[in-house]
């Protein structure tokens, strides 16, 4: 069987097995906010519509099947489009680059996300930030390479999403592990479910990578995964994740007041709590409010 095909059947059970997970908690319909529909741009008032972009499954945010998404940001994207008056489709592009790049472009509205938040990113975007995340490494059940911090995954294969912050961060990382002559094999993959399985397979001894995905996808693992460095810096400061605009948009303001309603009536809470993402809820969103990446 091909990777491809390993992949694709392990979306497959992972879509089966969330939305048995994931229960139906009740999330209520959202009454049309006129003043904040009146604040959309005036080409995507007039089309009725918007496109989120994303760069494939990133559970239990976003779980891609085909042309269907499902997730946490899937449920608050519906919930948003409602208050602001318009209709939000998802489209899938591969890698974070073509997802940055297809934002602005403008063939994308926006990227929901959540996608990591740093200053040199803000360069070319501005970003609306609503949840906060920490990076952890998924490695095999005993974690048989002894890999709990960056200095310790010197030596070993380390899988991480192409064109990411952890990756630059690996990728530093590795300068000095090289220097002490034990270099990390970096193995760069553009999608969630290809780290994993790399790791569930033996091809890569851990996923560096955000905590929440990584919790989803080590429950579902059948006892094969754990997390490590949990509660460590892993070579970050507070991380900040949301959604994309190109830089100076007016949508940024928009979204941010559209999901702030969305906190203010509960609706953000119940989402969040659905898909056990409670851990990584902010109180209130905001614009670009990313540190510097790590060096």
């Amino acid at each position: 069987m091909t990777i491809k095909m390993v992949t694709s059947t392990v979306l497959a059970g992972l879509l089966s097995v969330t939305m048995s997970l994931a229960q139906d908690a009740a999330i209520p319909a959202q009454k049309k906010d006129e003043a904040l529909h009146a604040r959309l741009p005036e080409k995507i008032r007039t089309a009725g519509e918007m496109i989120s972009v994303n760069n494939g499954s990133f559970p239990p945010y976003e779980i891609v099947t085909g042309t269907q998404m499902t997730g946490a940001s899937a449920d608050l994207t519906e919930a948003l489009g409602q208050i602001l008056g318009v209709k939000i489709h998802h489209a899938t592009v591969g890698g974070l680059p073509a997802l940055l790049s297809g934002v602005n472009s403008g063939r994308y509205q926006f990227a929901f996300g959540p996608i990591g938040d740093f200053k040199s990113r803000e360069e070319s975007n501005d970003f609306v930030d609503w949840v906060q995340e920490f990076v952890v490494f998924a490695v095999q059940k005993g974690n048989p390479k002894g890999i709990v911090s960056l200095d310790t995954a010197c030596g070993h294969r380390i899988a991480v999403m192409a064109g990411g912050s952890a990756e630059r961060v690996i990728q530093e990382q590795n300068k000095k592990c090289s220097a002490d002559g034990k270099p990390i094999e970096v193995q760069s993959f553009t999608d969630q479910p290809s780290s994993i399985l790399a790791v569930r397979s033996k091809r890569s001894d851990a996923f560096f990578s955000s905590q929440a995905p990584l919790t989803y996808f080590v429950s579902q693992a059948n006892g094969q995964l754990e997390l490590t460095g949990v509660g460590e810096k892993n070579g970050f400061d507070s991380l900040y994740q949301g959604a994309v605009v190109p830089k100076g948009s007016p949508l940024a303001a928009v979204l941010r007041d559209g999901v702030k309603v969305l906190m203010d009536n509960g609706t953000y809470a119940t989402i969040m709590k659905k898909w056990g993402l409670e851990n990584n809820m902010l109180k209130e969103p905001g614009i670009n409010l990313g540190g510097a990446l790590p060096k």
